[in-house]
């Protein structure tokens, strides 16, 4: 039995996040991003054997965690209640701890192939539940596993897992053109600086439901990050470069990363302005509208 399923990555410009809740499934966050067409194909393997378990591999960009992977094998292994064994091939084609949602796109795609592979039937909202809780239980996001799985440029309007949480997707023909330069620990500031930044990210979501303006998204998101106090100064000098030449930018959530929202007929005027920066990860692409899915 065998299967493989992809989750897009996904950059959040701001958020409001809502950890209160006892249940995984209610908490998560509010906030706004899109999703990139690079993301995580999850290829599995299922065999029967006398000892239950699985065996993870990652190619691609690599990550030393793999936390999110256990506990979406482990939730899966308890509802075959059989003695199978997991061979799991995650392929990253984004890095990891750059605000990309590496970690959600893992327990998506996995989720998606082992339901696939294993023939459990679980509806497609009850997948997205259980990367859900694999973020929510590992402290790798919030938000992430809900956008990942609807797919395209969306503002998240109630937190909480697919089925519970909802978002609302705004139309965009542009591309993203994303610079990364060093990861940066998403569990340290859900551990750290929620209280600080809920006001702003709850007041931005009302505003961009108004404008639904991409532009707008862009000055919002730079703004979070510079109240937020993630800007580096590696980070100050391409968003001055980019604005100098004529260029809006945000920032990912959370990583060194800057990323812009442009026309297809621009991106050699981004690339230009990016490929100076020899020390950092470019990344050219297009919004992902599919979302995850089984392949």
């Amino acid at each position: 039995m065998q299967a493989a399923a992809f989750a897009p990555g996904h950059i959040t410009g701001f958020f409001k996040a809502e950890v209160e809740p006892i249940k995984p499934e209610l908490k998560g966050s509010i906030g706004a991003g899109f999703c990139i067409k690079e993301g995580v194909t999850t290829k599995v393997k299922i065999t029967t054997s006398d000892k239950p378990g699985f065996g993870i591999t990652v190619t691609g960009y690599k990550s030393d965690n793999t936390q999110v992977s256990e506990f979406v094998a482990r939730e899966f292994l308890k509802i075959t209640k059989a003695n199978y064994f997991f061979e799991i091939e995650h392929h990253s084609e984004i890095p990891v701890g750059y605000g990309l949602g590496s970690s959600g796109a893992v327990a998506l795609s996995l989720a998606f192939a082992l339901n696939k592979a294993l023939g459990t039937n679980l509806s497609r909202t009850q997948v997205g539940q259980i990367a859900h809780n694999a973020e929510i239980h590992c402290k790798t996001g919030l938000g992430t596993v809900l956008s990942s799985y609807h797919g395209g440029f969306e503002i998240r309007t109630k937190h909480g897992a697919p089925g519970i949480g909802s978002l609302k997707k705004i139309h965009t023909d542009y591309s993203a053109i994303v610079i990364c330069f060093s990861p940066i620990s998403t569990k340290k500031f859900i551990g750290t600086q929620l209280s600080k930044i809920n006001g702003l990210g709850g007041k931005m979501v009302t505003k961009l439901l108004k404008s639904r303006d991409q532009m707008e998204f862009l000055d919002m998101s730079l703004e979070f990050a510079k109240y937020v106090g993630v800007i580096t100064p590696k980070m100050q000098q391409v968003i001055d470069d980019l604005q100098q030449h004529g260029f809006k930018c945000g920032i990912a959530m959370f990583g060194e990363t800057v990323f812009t929202l442009i026309p297809k007929a621009r991106e050699p005027e981004v690339l230009q302005v990016l490929e100076k920066y020899h020390d950092g990860i470019i990344i050219k692409t297009e919004i992902d509208k599919s979302g995850a899915r089984a392949s």
